[in-house]
């Protein structure tokens, strides 16, 4: 979801990960950078063309974006959690007066 709205190299994806997790989620380079690979080779990110950032000079940073295949994905998975979460909401699981559009992931 990090490449959902914008091209991001790594560093930016972990720091986009830990803002909307409230600091709760926090990547470590191995761990993201393996994750990097695992979807490069699903085809479901891509490596961006053109830096998203041009005031960055830095030959090293590779950026990301999602591809086709990985927005279908990621729509698909997140209407999937939605029906699970009003699942959880018929079950008593979650209050059904709590507004999700507050909550910050």
């Amino acid at each position: 979801m990090s490449l959902a709205d914008q091209d991001l190299h790594g560093y930016g994806i972990m720091k986009e990960v830990e803002r909307h997790s409230n600091g709760r989620v926090q990547l470590k380079p191995g761990t993201l950078y393996q994750a990097i690979k695992r979807l490069l080779i699903a085809g479901l990110i891509l490596e961006a063309d053109e830096k998203a950032d041009t005031r960055v000079s830095d030959e090293r940073r590779r950026y990301y974006r999602l591809s086709n295949f990985g927005q279908k994905v990621m729509s698909e998975e997140a209407e999937r959690l939605e029906r699970l979460v009003k699942l959880a909401r018929v079950k008593r699981i979650l209050d059904p007066s709590k507004n999700l559009n507050s909550l910050r992931f």
